[in-house]
């Protein structure tokens, strides 16, 4: 590999966080600091951690700001000493931020590589009059852009906002520090980031967990589910600690799994743990990369030929010192990262948090010297309503099937929707448990089956779109009638519901006459229509 690649990949966090924080290409940042550094060989970079030739401003000194003297253009020159190589990163981010020489550049996107160095040159950064053809040579030659597809992918995904606000200075991994001497450069050993393989604020749904289950692609057989689903919205997945070690990588499609990719960990007894990520729709990692917590690997999808809809399949497989594998149940490894990392993140399944039953009883040495078990269940949510647990999934932007946005109008029909579900199950007498699954698969598909409520009906269910909008399919066996809800209709389907005057039976009684009604305005208006149609063909034909 060419020392410019081997830069590049050692860097590219740090200008993958500089992107997010100030919106400059990651391209640009790594290509100026190959540029201006050498390759990270140059003496300034070697002493002083200084990747960008910046020099020492007065105001620099002033405020105590370490410095090194360096022959440049002129001899005996100032340049700014770094701490480490993150702060001559964030440094020269700031530098091009607060000097109104480049305020031009501010206005173009973060992936027109093409743009800011042209601009960046044109302001006067170097004075090479073929400066900015020399970094995008460096660029396109090395293929730095693929970082900045990168973060514009992330932020897409996670629906997140550039600027230093938003995207706070991080601490993982490893820190180069500052080396005044010829001696090789040192570096600062950093306590040990964990993430979850996907961001959230307070919870992964889980939608189908490790253990039998009924095949998916056939609901008559029985199989062994060796990970955990998470219900995933186009979104990034994340290596889940520092040092990871990518070692395989698959592109294609025609596999049950489609696009996965696999991380191995190091544990201090010589045992490993393997994570795959399976049913990606990208993947922006190699084998043979290091990775630490929080990276991207890849955007969640719905590749493969063992897929019914998008999400993450998330497996673990734990390798002791003699190599024996074995699957574990992903749950308990996130129970061990979680008390490693003090994550407070749950897994929830049917309203139940999976991490939380691997109680801290049979124990498993941590890097902290904390202990925790992988053995012991219990449950923590038990008391979570199916209601609850549905309002909770459609509400949370944690869930991946979020619809509440503050509108009334999707507000109303979560409502409606919600109550109609919880109505139907408890006619059809469903268990607590099936009532809980219930409610996540009409909130992860937003469909419920309300026929128990209609028995005039041979089939009806109701969906409800991203916009609110609530749609009736109907089937009375000889006519299938699809309708869209009008607010007075679903206003009146509500009332029936929430009537706490009314009982069970009172309720579908009122839900199926109000559903009859629109059945036979539907089949009025369809003959209607039939009968227009009808007459104009006869019409046609005397002509």
């Amino acid at each position: 590999m060419s020392k410019n690649r081997e830069y590049a990949e050692k860097y590219a966090e740090y200008a993958m966080e500089q992107m997010r924080r100030y919106g400059i290409p990651a391209s640009v940042t790594l290509a100026q600091g190959i540029l201006e550094s050498a390759s990270g060989q140059s003496e300034l970079s070697r002493k002083g951690n200084n990747h960008f030739g910046i020099k020492a401003t007065k105001g620099w000194i002033q405020d105590g700001g370490k410095y090194l003297i360096y022959t440049d253009d002129k001899p005996n020159e100032k340049f700014c000493q770094y701490a480490s190589v993150g702060d001559s990163y964030e440094h020269h981010s700031r530098f091009l931020r607060e000097n109104s020489r480049y305020a031009k550049c501010f206005q173009l996107s973060p992936d027109d590589y093409k743009g800011w160095t042209t601009t960046i040159a044109n302001a006067g950064y170097a004075s090479n009059a073929g400066y900015a053809k020399s970094l995008q040579g460096l660029i396109e030659k090395n293929n730095l852009q693929k970082y900045d597809q990168m973060v514009m992918a992330e932020m897409r995904a996670q629906g997140r906002q550039f600027g230093t606000a938003a995207n706070p200075r991080s601490t993982t991994g490893s820190e180069v520090q500052a080396n005044t001497t010829n001696q090789p450069i040192a570096t600062k050993k950093v306590e040990k980031q964990y993430f979850f393989p996907l961001r959230r604020d307070e919870f992964m749904l889980i939608t189908s967990p490790f253990g039998m289950r009924k095949d998916p692609m056939d609901r008559s057989r029985q199989q062994m589910h060796k990970g955990i689903d998470i219900q995933t919205k186009h979104e990034a997945v994340l290596a889940t600690e520092d040092r990871g070690k990518v070692v395989a990588v698959n592109h294609n499609t025609n596999t049950g799994g489609g696009k996965s990719v696999t991380v191995e960990y190091d544990r201090e007894d010589g045992s490993k743990y393997q994570c795959v990520y399976m049913h990606l729709d990208s993947i922006n990692v190699k084998v043979g990369d290091t990775v630490n917590a929080a990276q991207q690997l890849g955007i969640s999808g719905n590749t493969g030929t063992r897929t019914t809809g998008e999400h993450l399949h998330f497996g673990v497989k734990s390798i002791s010192a003699d190599g024996t594998k074995r699957d574990i149940d992903p749950a308990a490894y996130l129970a061990e990262i979680a008390q490693r990392g003090n994550l407070q993140q749950k897994a929830l399944y049917k309203g139940n948090d999976l991490i939380a039953k691997y109680k801290v009883e049979n124990p498993i040495n941590t890097d902290a010297g904390n202990t925790i078990n992988t053995n012991t269940a219990t449950n923590i949510d038990a008391n979570m309503s199916p209601d609850d647990w549905m309002k909770k999934l459609l509400s949370s932007e944690d869930s991946g099937v979020s619809m509440s946005n503050g509108d009334p109008v999707i507000d109303m029909a979560i409502q409606l929707f919600t109550s109609l579900m919880m109505l139907a199950v408890q006619i059809d007498n469903k268990n607590e448990d099936e009532k809980m699954e219930a409610a996540t698969d009409a909130a992860v598909n937003k469909v419920i089956n309300i026929s128990s409520l209609v028995p005039t009906m041979k089939s009806c269910t109701i969906a409800v779109s991203e916009n609110g909008m609530a749609t009736l399919t109907m089937n009375n066996g000889q006519q299938q009638f699809s309708h869209v809800l009008t607010n007075a209709e679903t206003s009146r389907l509500s009332q029936a519901l929430n009537d706490s005057g009314l009982s069970q039976e009172s309720k579908q009684q009122r839900v199926a006459a109000i559903i009859n009604s629109i059945v036979i305005s539907q089949q009025v208006s369809q003959n209607f229509n039939q009968a227009i149609e009808n007459q104009e063909t006869e019409q046609l034909m005397r002509r």
